[in-house]
């Protein structure tokens, strides 16, 4: 079945589609910015480092010499930063058909964002949520447009309090922070899927997860014991980045792709193997979870969804 059987021969043509993609500088992003650039899309590059965007463009442009890509400057630990991106985006742009919310850290020593948040809740979830909401205007104005979010394996071992979604330093769990990181990506994603409905957007909310994919967003993972112990068995159980990035491509420009799903490998555990919809934990789909998030996240991050 081609359902069943999708891979990048299966994506549409996409010209005249005006993507975004956060982290398409390494890994997965820059993976999903060469396939997206390959089959004709605008696509704008949001990258923490220009310089490293820069040279991904490079990169991506050698293969693709006709590519358009933009690289842009977005540093999703810093709420002014994505203010600034959105801004810039809105002055530039007049519709956005897909915003590819991939960008992530993991495992990574206690720290916080610029705006006092612990990082990785801070980077994975709130910066995202707060640039979804900056860009919502164009997403509204633009036909079947659709906004795409990156979990991981990692949510089925969340423990998330949504009245404390975030870590202390006394209290700092790398990997937990990570887990309840990827569940509230989840719970983002069902909850915008909902409001869409709700209001009767022509926009759909998706999800996806890359299975086991060897990226650098390991780096801090590898300091772990338990990792390192481990680490053989894993590389020879991951997947590429290019093969890895495919569950959120296809989310991305599959027509047959509805609001509310979630993609990740076929294979075993959804460790690897090509994209399919898979199933995400009940906890993910807690309404009331959903919601208290939401709002602790609108409260946070000072951004309001005006749907």
């Amino acid at each position: 079945m081609k359902t069943e059987k999708w891979t990048f021969s299966d994506m549409p043509d996409l010209t005249g589609k005006t993507i975004v993609v956060t982290g398409g500088n390494s890994g997965l992003g820059f993976e999903a910015v060469k396939a997206f650039a390959g089959k004709n899309a605008e696509v704008i590059l949001a990258s923490r480092s220009i310089e490293k965007g820069e040279t991904a463009k490079e990169e991506i442009m050698a293969e693709y010499p006709n590519a358009q890509i933009t690289v842009k400057q977005l540093n999703l630990a810093d709420l002014s930063s994505i203010h600034e991106f959105a801004d810039q985006f809105k002055k530039g742009n007049k519709k956005l058909d897909i915003l590819l919310n991939n960008a992530g850290v993991m495992w990574c020593p206690y720290s916080k964002t610029q705006d006092g948040f612990e990082l990785q809740m801070g980077t994975n979830h709130l910066g995202h949520f707060a640039l979804t909401g900056l860009l919502l205007d164009l997403l509204k104005t633009t036909k079947d447009s659709r906004v795409v979010t990156v979990s991981s394996l990692g949510h089925r071992n969340a423990r998330l309090d949504v009245d404390q979604i975030l870590f202390d330093e006394s209290n700092y769990d790398p990997r937990m922070a990570y887990f309840n990181s990827k569940l509230a990506n989840l719970f983002f994603t069902y909850e915008l899927q909902r409001k869409f409905e709700a209001h009767d957007l022509d926009i759909i909310s998706v999800a996806a997860h890359p299975g086991g994919s060897a990226t650098n967003l390991a780096r801090h993972v590898e300091k772990d014991m338990r990792f390192r112990l481990l680490k053989p068995l894993f590389l020879l159980l991951a997947q590429s980045a290019k093969k890895g990035t495919l569950p959120e491509v296809r989310a991305s420009v599959d027509a047959d792709v509805k609001g509310g799903e979630y993609y990740g490998p076929r294979g075993f555990n959804e460790m690897g193997g090509l994209p399919v919809r898979v199933e995400s934990t009940s906890a993910s789909h807690d309404l009331e979870d959903a919601k208290k998030l939401w709002s602790v996240s609108e409260q946070l991050t000072g951004v309001t969804y005006s749907f």
